[in-house]
Protein backbone atom coordinates (compact mmCIF):
# COMPACT_ATOMS: atom_id res chain seq x y z
CA UNK A 1 0.00 0.00 0.00
CA UNK A 2 1.39 3.42 -0.88
CA UNK A 3 1.39 6.40 1.48
CA UNK A 4 -1.46 8.27 -0.25
CA UNK A 5 -3.79 5.29 0.09
CA UNK A 6 -2.80 4.74 3.72
CA UNK A 7 -3.24 8.45 4.45
CA UNK A 8 -6.81 8.42 3.07
CA UNK A 9 -7.68 5.48 5.31
CA UNK A 10 -6.08 7.10 8.35
CA UNK A 11 -7.77 10.45 7.81
CA UNK A 12 -11.23 8.88 7.63
CA UNK A 13 -11.05 8.51 11.41
CA UNK A 14 -12.23 11.75 13.04
CA UNK A 15 -10.25 11.16 16.26
CA UNK A 16 -7.03 10.52 14.32
CA UNK A 17 -7.57 13.68 12.25
CA UNK A 18 -8.04 15.72 15.42
CA UNK A 19 -4.96 14.23 17.07
CA UNK A 20 -2.84 15.00 13.99
CA UNK A 21 -4.16 18.56 14.04
CA UNK A 22 -3.39 18.88 17.76
CA UNK A 23 0.20 17.79 17.17
CA UNK A 24 0.82 19.70 13.95
CA UNK A 25 3.10 22.31 15.55
CA UNK A 26 5.23 19.58 17.11
CA UNK A 27 5.58 17.83 13.74
CA UNK A 28 6.54 21.08 12.04
CA UNK A 29 9.25 21.81 14.61
CA UNK A 30 10.69 18.33 14.26
CA UNK A 31 10.66 18.61 10.47
CA UNK A 32 12.44 21.99 10.61
CA UNK A 33 15.13 20.62 12.93
CA UNK A 34 15.80 17.68 10.62
CA UNK A 35 15.90 19.90 7.52
CA UNK A 36 18.29 22.41 9.12
CA UNK A 37 20.51 19.64 10.49
CA UNK A 38 20.76 18.05 7.05
CA UNK A 39 21.35 21.42 5.34
CA UNK A 40 24.35 21.87 7.65
CA UNK A 41 25.47 18.30 6.88
CA UNK A 42 25.40 17.54 10.60
CA UNK A 43 24.87 14.04 11.86
CA UNK A 44 22.75 13.66 14.96
CA UNK A 45 25.99 13.03 16.84
CA UNK A 46 27.57 16.26 15.57
CA UNK A 47 24.49 18.31 16.46
CA UNK A 48 24.41 16.71 19.89
CA UNK A 49 28.04 17.68 20.48
CA UNK A 50 27.35 21.27 19.49
CA UNK A 51 24.28 21.43 21.72
CA UNK A 52 25.98 19.69 24.64
CA UNK A 53 23.79 16.62 24.80
CA UNK A 54 23.81 12.98 23.72
CA UNK A 55 23.03 11.75 20.21
CA UNK A 56 20.21 9.67 21.67
CA UNK A 57 18.46 12.87 22.81
CA UNK A 58 18.58 14.27 19.27
CA UNK A 59 17.26 10.97 17.95
CA UNK A 60 14.41 10.96 20.47
CA UNK A 61 13.57 14.57 19.57
CA UNK A 62 13.54 13.86 15.84
CA UNK A 63 11.36 10.78 16.31
CA UNK A 64 8.82 12.71 18.40
CA UNK A 65 9.63 10.87 21.63
CA UNK A 66 11.02 13.87 23.47
CA UNK A 67 9.32 17.10 24.46
CA UNK A 68 12.10 19.71 24.42
CA UNK A 69 12.19 22.89 26.44
CA UNK A 70 12.45 26.26 24.73
CA UNK A 71 15.99 26.46 26.08
CA UNK A 72 16.92 23.22 24.34
CA UNK A 73 15.34 24.36 21.07
CA UNK A 74 17.28 27.61 21.36
CA UNK A 75 20.53 25.65 21.78
CA UNK A 76 19.71 23.76 18.58
CA UNK A 77 18.98 27.03 16.79
CA UNK A 78 22.27 28.55 17.92
CA UNK A 79 24.24 25.40 17.01
CA UNK A 80 22.82 25.50 13.48
CA UNK A 81 23.27 29.24 13.01
CA UNK A 82 19.55 29.92 13.22
CA UNK A 83 17.36 32.03 15.48
CA UNK A 84 14.47 30.53 17.42
CA UNK A 85 11.22 32.44 16.97
CA UNK A 86 7.97 31.69 18.74
CA UNK A 87 4.81 33.06 17.17
CA UNK A 88 1.21 32.91 18.29
CA UNK A 89 -0.87 33.20 15.14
Amino acid sequence: MNWNKAKKIILKNKEVRQELKNNQTEYEIIEKIIVVRKEKNFTQKKLAELVGTKQSNISRLESGNYNPSLGFLNKIALATGKKLKVNFA
